[in-house]
C-alpha cells in the first residue's frame, strides 16, 4: 500500500533507509518541501520523491530483491498512472528497472544522463602549503559569484550561460550564508557551497575553480574548509560527483571522502 510521506518523516531516520542514506541524501531535501510529491509504502521499503520541475528519486530497500523489487515498481507505476515524469534517479538497478517499466507504459525513450558517485567524509585532511584563506561570500561578491556560477554551469552541466543571467542566483546563494569563497591576494579564486543540512550530513555542492587557478590546491582547500565547518556542527560532509570527472573525484578522495554508492540519473524522452 502506498501512502504520503510527510516532511521530516521518521522513516528517513531508521533502517533500512539509513543503510543507503549517503547516496540517497537528496531525499531529505526533496521531502522537506510541501510542494514535492513524496510517497512511501506502508512497510517502509520504498520512497518516491519529486520536486516540481525535476526528476523523481526512487529508493527501494536493499532487503527487496529480484522480482519483489519489480512488484514494488509496478505498484508505484499504477499509483502514478497519468503522471508524466522527466526522469528518475536512484541506484543503478532500481533506476533502470523503473525506467524501462515506465518507458513501456508511456512509449518513452530512456537515456542515462549521468552517473554520480556519492561521497561522505568521516575525517578530512587539510591540504598544506595552499595560498589563501576561506571566507563567507557577501553582497559585495555578487558579480564575481555570477561569473563563477556561469563557469560552473559550463563545466559541470555543459550549459553555456551569460554571467549576467546568474546575478539573481548569485544573490540568492549569498543570502543563505552558506556560499564560501577561497581568497588569494584579495581575489576570489574558488567557490563551494553548503547546499543542505540533514540530520546527520551536510551536503556540499557548486565546487568550482576557474581554469587559470586549477592545480594550485584551491578546490581542496575550500572543500576541506567546509568540512571543518560541518564537523564543528557534528555533521558528516557529503557530496555527489560525476564519475566522468576523474580529477574532481580524486580531489575529494585526497581530502578524505569515501565512496557511498552510485546514483544513476536517467532522462525520459
Amino acid at each position: 500500500m502506498i501512502e504520503q510521506l510527510v516532511p521530516f518523516d521518521d522513516l528517513l531516520n531508521h533502517n533500512p533507509f539509513l543503510i543507503d542514506e549517503v547516496r540517497y541524501n537528496l531525499l531529505h531535501r526533496i521531502c522537506e518541501s510541501e510542494e514535492s510529491t513524496c510517497l512511501k509504502t506502508f512497510d517502509g521499503n520504498m520512497i518516491f520523491a519529486q520536486s516540481p520541475g525535476h526528476k523523481a528519486w526512487l529508493w527501494i530497500s536493499q532487503q527487496i530483491i529480484g522480482n519483489h523489487k519489480l512488484t514494488y515498481i509496478e505498484e508505484l507505476l499504477h499509483y502514478l498512472e497519468g503522471t508524466n515524469l522527466s526522469g528518475v534517479c536512484g541506484d543503478v538497478e532500481t533506476a533502470e528497472n523503473f525506467a524501462h517499466a515506465y518507458a513501456e507504459r508511456h512509449t518513452a525513450q530512456v537515456h542515462t544522463h549521468m552517473v554520480m558517485e556519492s561521497y561522505f567524509c568521516p575525517e578530512y585532511n587539510k591540504p598544506s602549503g595552499v595560498e589563501g584563506i576561506i571566507r563567507q561570500a557577501t553582497s559585495e561578491d555578487v558579480q564575481v559569484v555570477a561569473q563563477l556560477l556561469a563557469g560552473f554551469s559550463k563545466d559541470a552541466l555543459d550549459r553555456s550561460v551569460d554571467p549576467t543571467s546568474q546575478i539573481s542566483a548569485a544573490k540568492a546563494a549569498i543570502e543563505t550564508g552558506n556560499l564560501y569563497l577561497w581568497i588569494v591576494n584579495s581575489m576570489p579564486v574558488s567557490m563551494a557551497n553548503i547546499a543542505h543540512r540533514s540530520p546527520r550530513h551536510g551536503r556540499i555542492n557548486a565546487v568550482y575553480t576557474p581554469p587559470t587557478w586549477r592545480k594550485k590546491g584551491c578546490a581542496s582547500a575550500i572543500v576541506s574548509g567546509l568540512c571543518s565547518i560541518l564537523k564543528n556542527e557534528q555533521l558528516t560532509p557529503m557530496l555527489y560527483a560525476d564519475v566522468k570527472n576523474s580529477v574532481s573525484n580524486q580531489v575529494y578522495k585526497n581530502i578524505g571522502f569515501k565512496e557511498g554508492g552510485k546514483i544513476t540519473d536517467i532522462a525520459f524522452g
